[in-house]
């Protein structure tokens, strides 16, 4: 008898301390639930079906590719400005860098097709050339993604500073909530 309360006692305090962990909650010592930290989204009227259309790359009927329409929702309070990262992360060259804009005001939701928001500033991209560099995949399915980033500061950088030096100082400046991303697969 006792060899089997004691199993039973062990198998109890194991379910127990098993279920805690997956009960989901969510409080943490002080009785109070945690809400999950907000999560800006990210999307891309140019996308279609997860597909960056022709008209945004190498391959554009006109001499120079637009730049794609971007539009974001739920930065989280304190935002000072905003940036936007467009890369790719198969590029044999990881990650490379399309674009890169910033000091977006924060009352900004969106980067219209070929525009920039009022104010805002570009850095060099991977090729080493200010503004959007279209991207040029040939026949590999690539993942692009478009990453916005809400910063507690304005960056006190130049128009056409340094790849480097943007990464660098959106990475620092970034509020951890405020991140969002919309990836394309494929180009058309």
């Amino acid at each position: 008898m006792k060899l089997r309360l004691g199993r039973h006692i062990a198998a109890v305090i194991v379910a127990a301390c098993c279920a805690l962990p997956v009960s989901g909650c969510g409080l943490l010592g002080s009785g109070q639930a945690i809400a999950p930290p907000p999560v800006m989204t990210v999307s891309s009227s140019a996308l279609v079906n997860d597909v960056l259309p022709v008209q945004y790359t190498c391959g554009a009927p006109e001499a120079v590719a637009k730049t794609p329409p971007v539009a974001w929702a739920g930065q989280p309070p304190g935002t000072k400005s905003i940036a936007l990262v467009f890369d790719d992360s198969s590029a044999p060259i990881t990650p490379y860098v399309y674009w890169i804009v910033f000091n977006i005001g924060p009352q900004t939701s969106d980067i219209p097709e070929g525009q920039l928001p009022p104010g805002a500033e570009q850095a060099r991209n991977s090729a080493g050339s200010i503004g959007y560099d279209p991207p040029c995949p040939g026949t590999t399915a690539h993942n692009y993604r478009f990453t916005v980033y809400a910063l507690n500061t304005t960056l006190n950088l130049p128009d056409g500073t340094s790849l480097q030096s943007a990464w660098k100082a959106i990475a620092a400046a970034a509020i951890p909530s405020g991140r969002g991303r919309a990836t394309a697969s494929a180009i058309s």
